[in-house]
């Protein structure tokens, strides 16, 4: 017996979201129909607007519902420094930190060539511009330590040194309060490498 068809498209709906497979999105789709009606109510409103209302920032490219966002038009903020992450998560732990008081791009993503996404379908020639304003006077990669975090910004650093900015990278290393026995080899061998005076 085959599901009514409105439930049917309700689930499949659902299984657009990352990680959510048949079943998690069949349990979802019975959780919000028969215990939370007014919280299904809520999220179809609430990604209709959101749909509708937000766009990406001119300047930094994260979701804003105006032209230019509240951080890119700050004048408190120093455009000097720009701070390119993967995606808009990235950017709010960046924030969390309170370490940084510069500008940011966010790329939307990274390369994968394996996934089809290269410079062009990540629309780098933005950030490039960007970049090139005249008053940035340094990049900082902050793209994750993965295999394609690693790649974009290789890429990146060498596009960017090539138009005579100064790129750096972020650093790893071992985590604050973390112990060493517990730390993988990688890790501790990356924190000897990026190892600091004291």
């Amino acid at each position: 017996m085959s599901l009514p068809s409105a439930l049917e498209e309700l689930v499949e709906a659902l299984r657009c979201l990352p990680g959510v497979g048949p079943k998690s999105a069949q349990r979802m789709a019975y959780h919000l129909l028969q215990r939370d009606q007014k919280g299904a109510q809520r999220l179809a409103r609430a990604l209709e607007q959101a749909v509708q209302v937000l766009r990406h920032c001119s300047r930094c490219n994260a979701f804003s519902e105006n032209e230019v966002c509240e951080r890119c038009s700050s004048p408190r903020r120093d455009a000097s420094l720009l701070c390119v992450v993967e995606m808009p998560a990235d950017l709010n732990m960046m924030e969390q930190t309170h370490a940084f008081n510069g500008m940011y791009y966010v790329l939307m993503g990274h390369l994968s060539p394996l996934d089809g996404i290269g410079p062009k379908e990540l629309h780098l020639e933005r950030l490039l511009a960007r970049a090139d304003d005249g008053v940035v006077q340094e990049v900082i990669l902050a793209t994750n330590f993965t295999n394609e975090g690693e790649a974009t910004a290789h890429y990146l650093g060498e596009v960017l040194r090539a138009r005579k900015l100064k790129v750096s990278r972020i650093a790893r290393g071992l985590p604050v309060g973390g112990e060493i026995e517990h730390t993988d080899a990688g890790t501790i061998a990356q924190a000897l490498i990026e190892r600091r005076p004291v």
